[in-house]
C-alpha cells in the first residue's frame, strides 16, 4: 500500500486484492509524513481554540465545553457508548474491505488522527485480524457510527475479533500477536466513528460479486442462445452499434466472444434464403426468440453500464475523506461539515440493487424457459433425463429460482430516500447508506441462488444435445460444461439437490472458471 498505489487511487480491484486475497497492506514513508503532519498540526492548532469533537460534547451535545482533564476519556466514552450493533456479523471479506476503506480515509492525511491509528489498522489487515462489525446500527449520516465503534473498540482491545476461523477477546489475540492496543489521543475516537468507510467497504465488495454474476448472466444467456440454435444477429455487432449505449455494446461483444467457433448458432442468412419457409403461409421455424433470449444485450446493457457508475462514485469515496472535522494544514485551518453523509454510497446501492434484481429476473425467466417444451421447443419438459410423469428432472429446483427473485423484487423500494430524522434531530436528513448496501448484498446473494440454477439447468440442456450437437458447440461452451460438470453431476435419478445448488453458488462466486 505504497502511496502511489492507494491514497487517491484506491481501486475496486484493489480491495479485492486485500480483502479477499490477503494482499499484505504496506504504508509509505511520504504518506506516514502526511498522517505526522496532520496530527502534529492539530495538536498545536487545537490548544486555545474551540473544535467538535476534541473539546465539545458530540451531535446535539456540541453546545457543551469538555475540560481539559476530561479530553481523553471523551474519545473512550464515545466509542464504547456507541458499541451497540445488532443483527448479523459481516463476514471477513466485508470486514477487511472496511477495514482497508477507513485505513485510506485516514491515508488522505486530512483526519488529524494519530499515526498510531494508521499502524494497528494496518496491522490488522497483515494478520488477518477479523473486526466484529455488525449490520444494523448506523443511519448513514455523521458516518457509520455504529459499526465503525466496533472496530474502534477492537482497537483499543476491547470487545471480539475473529481469529484464524474463531470468535475471541480482542485483547487475547493482541496479546498473543504481541500487539498493543490503541492508547487513543486528540480527537482518535470520534475520527476512527466519523465517516462512511462501513456503506462503502460492503459497496465495494458488492460491486465485486455483482460484476462476477453479471459475467455469469451473459456467459449463460449466451449459451441458451447456442443450445437452442438461435439467429446471431440479436448479439451482432452490427444491431448493437446503432444503439447507442456502451453497456450494450459490451454485452454483445463478450456473447460473441463466447461463442466463437461455434456451429450451432444460426446466421439470419440461412432464413432468408430459404424457399421452403417463404412458401409457407404460417412459417415451421420461429423467426425470432422471447426477449428473454433475443434482448440480452438491452437488458443486461443497463445493468453493467450501472456497475460502471456504480464503481467510480464508489472508488471516489474510497479515496476522499468522509471525517468531520477535516484538517487541512496547508490551509491553516479545521473545516467543519458533513463529509461522512453517505448519500452517494446510498443511492448508487439502490441503483444497483434494481440493477442486479433486473438480472435475476432475466435469469429466472431463462430457466422457465429452458424448462418448458412448449416455449424451447427441444428439450423435455423439466430436462427430464428420466420417465416422464415419473421422474421431475429440475421441477423442485424452478420454485427456489422463483420465490427467491420475488424476494428481491420485494426488496427494490428505495432506501436512500427513507430518511427518518434521530439523535434529537440533529441528523435531520440522514442517508441510510449502510442499509442500502446491505439490502444491495442480499439482493446479490439472491441473484447467486438463482444464477446457480439457471447454471445447473444449461449443463443439463447440454447433456440433452444429440452428439453431433454437442460437437457443433463453442469450444468456451464445451468449457463450461466441463467445469460444472466436474463439481456437480448431471441430474437423472431423484435426489436432493439443495448441497449441489449451495455448491453452485460458491463456484460462481469465487469466480475461477475464465471464459
Amino acid at each position: 500500500m505504497q502511496k502511489n498505489s492507494m491514497v487517491n487511487t484506491l481501486t475496486i480491484d484493489e480491495i479485492e486484492q486485500i480483502a479477499f486475497k490477503g494482499k499484505q497492506v504496506v504504508i509509505g514513508e511520504s504518506t506516514r509524513d502526511d498522517i505526522n503532519k496532520s496530527f502534529s498540526f492539530l495538536v498545536d492548532f487545537s490548544k486555545d481554540k474551540i473544535i467538535y469533537g476534541i473539546n465539545t460534547g458530540f451531535g446535539p451535545m456540541v453546545q457543551f465545553k469538555v475540560e481539559s482533564h476530561e479530553l481523553n476519556q471523551l474519545q473512550y466514552n464515545l466509542i464504547r457508548s456507541h458499541s451497540n450493533g445488532a443483527g448479523n456479523v459481516l463476514n471477513e471479506v466485508y470486514a477487511r474491505a472496511v477495514v482497508v476503506a477507513r485505513l485510506n480515509n485516514f491515508l488522505q492525511g486530512h483526519s488529524g488522527i494519530s499515526p498510531e491509528v494508521i499502524s494497528l489498522l494496518t496491522e490488522f489487515l497483515n494478520h488477518n485480524i477479523i473486526p466484529e462489525i455488525f449490520e444494523h446500527g448506523g443511519v448513514g449520516a455523521s458516518g457509520d457510527l455504529v459499526q465503525l465503534a466496533h472496530l474502534g473498540l477492537n482497537l483499543i482491545g476491547e470487545g471480539y475479533v475473529y481469529y484464524q476461523g474463531k470468535r475471541e477477546k480482542t485483547g487475547d489475540v493482541l496479546n498473543r500477536l504481541k500487539l498493543k492496543p490503541l492508547t487513543l489521543k486528540l480527537r482518535d475516537g470520534l475520527g476512527i466513528i466519523n465517516g462512511t468507510s462501513c456503506m462503502t467497504g460492503i459497496a465495494a465488495v458488492n460491486l465485486i460479486y455483482a460484476q462476477r454474476l453479471l459475467k455469469w448472466g451473459t456467459v449463460a444467456s449466451a449459451v441458451i442462445n447456442e443450445v437452442i440454435e438461435s439467429f446471431d444477429d440479436s448479439f451482432s455487432e452490427e444491431l448493437n452499434a446503432v444503439k447507442q449505449h456502451h453497456g450494450q455494446q459490451q454485452i454483445a461483444s463478450q456473447m460473441r466472444q463466447f461463442l466463437e467457433g461455434s456451429h450451432l448458432v444460426r446466421s439470419r442468412k440461412e432464413l432468408f434464403s430459404d424457399h421452403q419457409e417463404l412458401s409457407r403461409t404460417e412459417f415451421k421455424n420461429k423467426i425470432q426468440e422471447y426477449y428473454s433470449i433475443r434482448c440480452v444485450p438491452q437488458i443486461l446493457g443497463p445493468v453493467f453500464d450501472t456497475c460502471m457508475a456504480a464503481i467510480a462514485v464508489t472508488e471516489n469515496e474510497l479515496n476522499s475523506t468522509n471525517d468531520n472535522p477535516v484538517v487541512i494544514p496547508d490551509a491553516d485551518n479545521v473545516f467543519h461539515g458533513g463529509n461522512f453523509h453517505g448519500d452517494y454510497i446510498s443511492l448508487e446501492m439502490d441503483k444497483l440493487k434494481l440493477a442486479m434484481t433486473k438480472l435475476t429476473v432475466l435469469a429466472e425467466r431463462q430457466l422457465n424457459f429452458l424448462l418448458n417444451k412448449k416455449l424451447n421447443r427441444k428439450f423435455p419438459p423439466f430436462l427430464n433425463k428420466r420417465k416422464l410423469g415419473f421422474n421431475f428432472g429440475l421441477q423442485g429446483m424452478q420454485f427456489v429460482a422463483t420465490s427467491t427473485t420475488a424476494e428481491s423484487q420485494s426488496l427494490c423500494t428505495s432506501v436512500y430516500v427513507h430518511s427518518i430524522p434521530n439523535n434529537n434531530d440533529n441528523q435531520d436528513v440522514v442517508s441510510m447508506g449502510t442499509n442500502s448496501a446491505l439490502i444491495a448484498k442480499k439482493v446479490i446473494d439472491n441473484g447467486y441462488e438463482v444464477m446457480a440454477v439457471l447454471m445447473m439447468a444449461v449443463a443439463q440442456a447440454i447433456d440433452l444435445l444429440p452428439e453431433n450437437e454437442f460437437e457443433k458447440l463453442a469450444p468456451k461452451t464445451k468449457q463450461l460444461h466441463k467445469y460444472l460438470r466436474s463439481h456437480t453431476a448431471v441430474i437423472e435419478e431423484d435426489i436432493p439437490q439443495f448441497e449441489n445448488i449451495r455448491k453452485v453458488v460458491e463456484l460462481l462466486k469465487e469466480n475461477h472458471f475464465t471464459s
